[in-house]
């Protein structure tokens, strides 16, 4: 059974930063998704497993850097500039695949979700 474990979210005011973790236990091809209420989900970012490619949605490229170390099996999100509309459920996933994925579809764990809040 794969476990994911985030960590990290919180309320920040705009301009400001988070980082989020999520520990897995295995190295898989990660992803993160966030859900705003009434909204569909929604791709943020990925990595492959090596942590030598990655992939950004157009809404956070500049601002947001996915990372992970493959001795802790955890994966990072840093978060700069936040706006108010990141203001979401940030989740985790985790695919058995070789490549950078960018539909969910492609994941086949997932974690329990983080709550992100961007004050104005």
């Amino acid at each position: 059974q794969v476990q994911l474990v985030e960590s990290g979210g919180g309320l920040v005011q705009a301009g400001g930063s988070l980082r989020l973790s999520c520990a897995a236990s295995g190295r898989y091809a990660m992803g993160w998704f966030r859900q705003a209420p009434g909204k569909d989900p929604e791709f943020v970012a990925s990595i492959r497993r090596s942590g030598l490619s990655t992939s950004y949605a157009d809404s956070v490229k500049g601002r947001f850097t996915i990372s992970r170390d493959n001795a802790k099996n955890t994966v990072y999100l840093q978060m700069n500039s936040l706006k108010p509309e990141d203001t979401a459920v940030y989740y985790c996933a985790a695919g058995t695949g070789w490549g950078t994925f960018v539909s969910p579809n492609e994941y086949d764990y997932w974690g329990q979700g983080t709550q992100v809040t961007v004050s104005s």
